[in-house]
C-alpha cells in the first residue's frame, strides 16, 4: 500500500555530508526537493546531547541518517534522543538508517564473562521508540536477529563488483579474490562469484585483539592481482600485512575493497607507506581530511543505494532488489557502465 506522506530526513552530526546527498539523490528521483528536516543536535557543558525538532512531523514517515562509528556512544545517544524527540512529536513512523552500525563487532561472547553489547544496542535501539533499521554490511548477519524490528541489510559487494568491472576492465581473467580470515569467506565468496574469479583466503591466529601472530595464505596467488574483501578496516595493520604476505607469494598487485573505513590509530599512514595499490572504501562513514588526500585511498558513495532504499521502504516495495547488478546500474548512472 503507497504512502500518503512523503517520506522525511533527519541527520545527526555523524555524518553529514552523507545526509546531505541522500537528500539530494531523493530529489532527483522524486523530481521535487527533498531536505533536511530542520533541527538542532547540540551539547550542553557538561556533554549531554539536546535535541530540538524545528518542523511539524506529526504523522510523518521519519528516517534519520545517523552511522553509530567515532565517537560511537556520542553519535549512538543522538541517534537515540532524536527518535524519542520524533516519537514525542507524533512520528507516524520512525527509521533509523544507521550505514556504519557501531559494536557490531561485539556479536558473541569470545570468552567468559564478556557482553554482548551488539544485543544490547539493538534492544536502546527498538526501546527508544524506532522502528525499522537500515544499514549496510552488517559485521555479522546474525545482528539482524538480535532485533525486534525489522532489519534492511544492504550489501556493498554488488557496488564494489561494478567498480572491480569498470577498474579492471580487460584483465578480469587475472585477479583473485582474497578473504583476509576464515571468518570473512562468505562475504568474499559472494563477490567472487559476482565477479567470476577465484577465492584465497588468509588464515590469521591472534594472540590477542588487534595483534596476529601469524598468517599464512591458503590458495595460490602466483601472478594474480588480488583483491582482499573486508567489511572494516580499522587500524589497518592486518589488512597491510596480508597485502605484504600476497606479494611475498607471487601476486602482482594486491588491492582492497573494504565497506566502513574507520581508519583509527595511524591507518592512513600504514595504508599509504604498504604493499596495497589501491584501498577503496565507501562514505559510510564521514572519511576525515587525510583520508581524502591519501595516494592509494578511494572513496565509492553509498548516497545513491540508501536513496534508493529509503525509497523503496516507503513505497513498501522490495529493497533485496538493490543485490541485482541490473538493478544498481541506473542508479549510479554515469559511474559505471557495464563491459
Amino acid at each position: 500500500m503507497a504512502a500518503i506522506t512523503e517520506p522525511k530526513l533527519i541527520s545527526g552530526n555523524a555524518n553529514l555530508t552523507l545526509a546531505k546527498a541522500i537528500a539530494r539523490r531523493m530529489s532527483m528521483h522524486r523530481g521535487m526537493s527533498v531536505n533536511l528536516v530542520e533541527a538542532r543536535v547540540e551539547r550542553f557543558n557538561d556533554q549531554e546531547i539536546f535535541v530540538e525538532v524545528y518542523e511539524n512531523v506529526r504523522g510523518e514517515d521519519m528516517y534519520i541518517i545517523q552511522p553509530t562509528s567515532n565517537p560511537a556512544n556520542d553519535n549512538l545517544m543522538e541517534l537515540l534522543i532524536i527518535s524519542d524527540a520524533l516519537r514525542r512529536s507524533s512520528a507516524n513512523r520512525i527509521t533509523a538508517v544507521i550505514p556504519y552500525f557501531g559494536y557490531a563487532r561485539q556479536d558473541r561472547r569470545a570468552k567468559a564473562r564478556t557482553p554482548i553489547t551488539a544485543k544490547l544496542v539493538a534492544n536502546m535501539i527498538a526501546e527508544a521508540g524506532i522502528d525499522r533499521v537500515l544499514t549496510l554490511d552488517l559485521h555479522a548477519a546474525q545482528i539482524q536477529g538480535f532485533f525486534d524490528i525489522p532489519v534492511d541489510n544492504l550489501y556493498a559487494s554488488p557496488i564494489f563488483a561494478l567498480d572491480i568491472e569498470h577498474n579492471f576492465k580487460g584483465q578480469m581473467t587475472d585477479l583473485m579474490v582474497v578473504s583476509p580470515d576464515v571468518g570473512g569467506v562468505a562475504r568474499a565468496r559472494e563477490l567472487a562469484k559476482r565477479i567470476n574469479a577465484p577465492l584465497a583466503i588468509v588464515d590469521k591466529r591472534r594472540e590477542k585483539a588487534g595483534e596476529v601472530a601469524e598468517m599464512t595464505i591458503i590458495g595460490s596467488v602466483a601472478g594474480k592481482k588480488c583483491i582482499i574483501v573486508d567489511d572494516i578496516a580499522d587500524t589497518a595493520g592486518t589488512l597491510c600485512k596480508a597485502a605484504a604476505l600476497l606479494m611475498e607469494n607471487g601476486a602482482t598487485e594486491v588491492h582492497a575493497y573494504i565497506t566502513h573505513g574507520v581508519l583509527s590509530n595511524g591507518a592512513v599512514e600504514r595504508v599509504e607507506t604498504s604493499m596495497l595499490k589501491s584501498l577503496v572504501i565507501t562514505d559510510s562513514i564521514e572519511p576525515t581530511d587525510q583520508v581524502r588526500a591519501a595516494k592509494n585511498i578511494r572513496i565509492i558513495p553509498t548516497a545513491p543505494i540508501f536513496a534508493q532504499a529509503i525509497l523503496n521502504i516507503w513505497n513498501g516495495t522490495s529493497v533485496s532488489s538493490l543485490f541485482e547488478t541490473d538493478t544498481l546500474v541506473p542508479i549510479y548512472e554515469g559511474m559505471y557502465q557495464r563491459p
